[in-house]
């Protein structure tokens, strides 16, 4: 029987519009770090709104809605008490898949019980063609978000290899079931018995976009996992908004289409930072090909030049300008508090200190900016890499920690390389390059050995990023001379 859905009533449209203003002010207040913590509360009394707002509007089966939200928001809140800075990046692609299967979840329960969404021909009871254009492409949207998700979560996680996993062919694959999925959305929109919940057409859309959701990701390597992230956060975004439509909320039109369009946006910076074909990135797979990879995996053996915490204590507090470059093993190790006390103790010693950000430095956009807030590191001693570039050969000492492919020339001259063609901080052009490094066995997360290690100006700190600061911190208070 069909089910028919009251208008909206005027009080709950302005309370979606206040949530959407909200939501707008929460995105401008996290541009900037400054504005983080006020565009946070926004986002969050948005949210508010929005939810308290449904609510309202269901008087209907409100204790099992009430039951979900309490055991989510339990489960949310016991991994944020729980959840470390390091692992946040795959935490992070864990949640974007869960929003793609709820809008997954969404599509399917509409698709079998039409009625009950108010989304019915009154005549026939057939489902109405709009709708099963926003089911199909709702679904399509969350099935890839989310198997693209768990790949992207195992690959950060260390579960799955860093490096691109190349198919045959996979370019011909990704194009070929795109184009049957857009082909069967089409059917499935204006296929009459489609329209009455027949036929298996939804289903295969759902397992065809389940597998594209695969093959985008596997063949992306890891220095290219940010820009992941912020795709897969737009993906999330476009399948809330195409299930918001489904559900008529539009409160949930408006949320995913400013992620969707925010997440977009997102990529493409982050794109033209990299040097990279923000067409390629939505087709996959950007970055690598079969001939690819140079040295990937293989370590050069060279002679280096191996120092003391106190070597580099007593070269950085005889230096007038230091840059230092945080990468993901600063992450790792949880250096952040200690390498902000080791800054602070040569600005002491009338050293000029910045920390420059490389756009993809970790694994997702902002990891660095994230860690150096939380170590209280001022605002104003952070530069982007377009900022702080062109001061690395005027610069006395680089202190790079835990970083690799941000670093790594061989994006600027070998042609095979996987990390060819994106831009890199400068750090060999310093006079003196520091460099923290658990061994000289690994490789950077794209699988490249950096021939910075090896320069004549290099001097290797081999040790745990975080025993090496807080080592370098003692020596600048006295405790190693």
């Amino acid at each position: 029987m069909e089910h028919a859905v009251a208008a909206t009533p005027a009080w709950a449209v302005l309370a979606y519009l206040a949530a959407g203003v909200l939501f707008i002010l929460a995105l401008r207040g996290l541009s900037s770090p400054e504005s983080s913590q006020a565009g946070n509360r926004n986002g969050m009394i948005g949210m508010l709104i929005a939810v308290g707002t449904t609510l309202a509007l269901r008087p209907t089966g409100l204790e099992l809605i009430i039951g979900a939200i309490a055991i989510g928001g339990g489960i949310g809140w016991v991994i944020a008490q729980r959840i470390q800075m390091t692992a946040m990046p795959e935490l992070v692609a864990g949640f974007h898949s869960l929003v793609g299967m709820a809008a997954v979840l969404v599509g399917c329960a509409a698709y079998l019980n039409p009625g009950a969404f108010g989304i019915t021909d009154a005549a026939t009871g057939a489902i109405l063609a709009v709708s099963r254009v926003e089911m199909g492409l709702g679904v399509a949207i969350g099935a890839i978000t989310f198997s693209g998700s768990i790949i992207a979560f195992l690959k950060l996680s260390g579960r799955m290899s860093g490096s691109p996993i190349l198919l045959p062919a996979r370019h011909v694959i990704n194009l070929g079931v795109l184009a049957g999925i857009i082909v069967l959305t089409g059917v499935f929109a204006f296929d009459a018995a489609a329209g009455m919940g027949q036929g298996p057409l939804l289903w295969v859309i759902l397992g065809l976009s389940f597998v594209i959701g695969v093959t985008l990701i596997i063949p992306i390597g890891g220095a290219d996992m940010p820009v992941v992230i912020s795709m897969l956060n737009s993906y999330s975004g476009w399948a809330a908004a195409a299930m918001g439509f489904t559900l008529q909320n539009t409160a949930m039109i408006i949320t995913g289409a400013l992620v969707g369009s925010s997440g977009a946006i997102l990529s493409y910076i982050m794109c033209k930072a990299m040097n990279r074909s923000f067409i390629s990135v939505i087709a996959g797979g950007f970055g690598a090909d079969s001939g690819s990879g140079g040295a990937k995996g293989e370590v050069i053996q060279k002679a280096y030049k191996a120092g003391s915490a106190d070597d580099a204590a007593f070269i950085m507090q005889n230096a007038e300008t230091v840059i230092i470059v945080p990468g993901y093993g600063m992450a790792v190790s949880q250096a952040q508090h200690a390498l902000r006390e080791m800054g602070d103790l040569l600005k002491k010693e009338g050293v000029s200190v910045k920390y420059a950000i490389h756009p993809v430095a970790g694994r997702m956009p902002g990891h660095m900016n994230v860690l150096l807030a939380e170590a209280n590191v001022p605002y104003d001693e952070v530069f982007e890499l377009e900022d702080i570039n062109s001061e690395f050969g005027q610069c006395d000492v680089a202190f790079v920690i835990g970083a690799n492919d941000v670093t790594n020339p061989l994006a600027k001259t070998d042609k095979t390389s996987p990390i060819y063609g994106m831009p890199i901080l400068d750090v060999e052009k310093a006079k003196t390059v520091l460099f923290v490094k658990r061994s000289m066995g690994g490789v950077g997360y794209a699988g490249v050995d950096n021939p910075v290690f090896y320069a004549d100006n290099t001097m290797m700190l081999l040790a745990d990023a975080k025993k090496m600061v807080e080592n370098i911190v003692k020596a600048l208070n006295g405790g190693g001379h």
